[in-house]
């Protein structure tokens, strides 16, 4: 990870470029509260893509029980605050 992130903002922002590149989504679709399931349509592949690209910002081991109840974009930003400050 290049640069320092410290708020859930700046995680949300990265999240949601990642989501926007991946997916091929509107930014505009993308907020906190979007279920990545039913409002992203994103499935248990793209899922698992996420991770990856996660795992290669962090630079950090992605554990799958700290993703298994994910659902929301703030769900993924709760999970992977913790990694970033570490």
């Amino acid at each position: 990870m290049t640069d320092t992130v410290k708020s859930q903002a700046d995680i949300f922002e990265h999240i949601a470029g990642l989501l926007t590149d991946l997916f091929e989504l509107e930014r505009d679709e993308i907020k906190p509260e979007s279920n990545l399931y039913e409002d992203l349509d994103i499935d248990s592949i793209d899922a698992v893509d996420l991770v990856v690209e996660l795992k290669q910002w962090t630079g950090k081991k992605i554990e799958p029980e700290a993703f298994k109840s994910v659902r929301t974009v703030q769900d993924v930003v709760e999970a992977v605050e913790p990694l970033l400050k570490q």
